[in-house]
C-alpha cells in the first residue's frame, strides 16, 4: 500500500467535503468536517480558490470549475445547462462563432465551441487559459467576482491592460444589471470582438456564452445578436 500524505489527505478531504455540500460551506464548517486546524484550512482553501478548484461567494465555498476542466482534458464531458447542440443552434442562427467560457482561477477557458474558425477551434480544443480582461466573456465572469477579489485581480494586471481596466469599471454596473457584455473592443486583435451573456445558477455566474467575430460586423448587428443571446439564455435557465 502506498503511504498517505497528510497535506494531500487534507486537500482531498476539503474538495470532497465541499463537493458533497449542496449550498456551500464556511471555512469553520470545512475545518470541523476535515478535522484540521482553522489556520491550516485557511491556507489550503485560499490556494484552492486561487487555482479554481474552489469558488468563494459571501464567505461560502463551493466546488470550482478546475475539477471539471481536468475531466475535459481527460476526454470526459462537463455538466452544464448548455450542451454542444445549443452552440450549434446559436452558430446557425447568428452565422458567428459560438463559445462557452468558464473562469478557472484567474484565467478563462473555452470549454466548447461551434465554429469554422481554426484559431477559435485551437483555443477551445486545447483548453488554453486566456486573460479574463481581454474578452467579452471574461468581462461577464469578472462581473460576478466579489469586490475584494475583483480589485485584487485588476491590481495584478500589467500596465498594458490599464485601458481595459478603466473600460471594464465604466461598464461594470450595466453588465451586472443586464447579464450582457457587448463588443467591449478589448481583444488583442483589434479587428475581433464578442458579445456574451451570463449563464447563472442560483446567485452565481457559472459560465459565459457568446459569439465572436469581426468587430465591424458585431457592431452593426449588436441589437439583433443581444436579443438572440437573451432569448437562448432564457431557455437555458429554465432547465434543471
Amino acid at each position: 500500500m502506498r503511504p498517505r500524505h497528510r497535506m494531500v489527505d487534507r486537500v482531498a478531504g476539503i474538495l470532497e467535503t465541499v463537493a458533497r455540500s449542496e449550498n456551500g460551506l464556511s471555512l469553520t464548517e470545512i475545518a470541523r468536517q476535515v478535522d484540521a486546524p482553522l489556520s491550516t484550512c485557511q491556507g489550503l482553501v485560499n490556494g484552492l480558490v486561487a487555482t479554481g478548484y474552489l469558488d468563494e461567494k459571501a464567505r461560502s465555498y463551493r466546488l470550482g470549475v478546475a475539477p471539471y476542466l481536468l475531466n475535459l482534458l481527460a476526454g470526459r464531458g462537463a455538466v452544464n445547462r448548455v450542451d454542444h447542440q445549443d452552440l450549434v443552434d446559436l452558430h446557425a442562427e447568428t452565422g458567428m462563432t459560438a463559445i462557452i467560457t468558464v473562469a478557472v482561477g484567474q484565467d478563462q477557458v473555452y470549454i466548447d465551441h461551434c465554429s469554422t474558425d481554426p484559431s477559435t477551434a485551437y483555443l477551445a480544443e486545447s483548453y488554453m487559459r486566456r486573460s479574463l480582461i481581454r474578452t467579452s466573456s471574461g468581462w461577464i465572469l469578472l462581473a460576478d467576482y466579489e469586490q475584494r477579489d475583483l480589485w485584487a485581480y485588476l491590481q495584478g494586471l500589467p500596465d498594458v491592460d490599464a485601458g481595459r481596466v478603466e473600460s471594464l469599471l465604466e461598464h461594470l454596473p450595466e453588465i451586472r444589471r443586464s447579464g450582457i457584455c457587448a463588443i467591449p473592443h478589448v481583444a488583442e486583435n483589434p479587428d475581433s470582438d464578442g458579445i456574451s451573456v451570463a449563464l447563472r445558477e442560483g446567485n452565481r455566474t457559472v459560465a459565459a456564452v457568446g459569439v465572436v467575430g469581426p468587430h465591424a460586423i458585431l457592431a452593426q448587428r449588436r441589437d439583433e445578436i443581444v436579443e438572440t443571446l437573451q432569448r437562448h439564455a432564457a431557455r437555458w435557465h429554465q432547465r434543471d
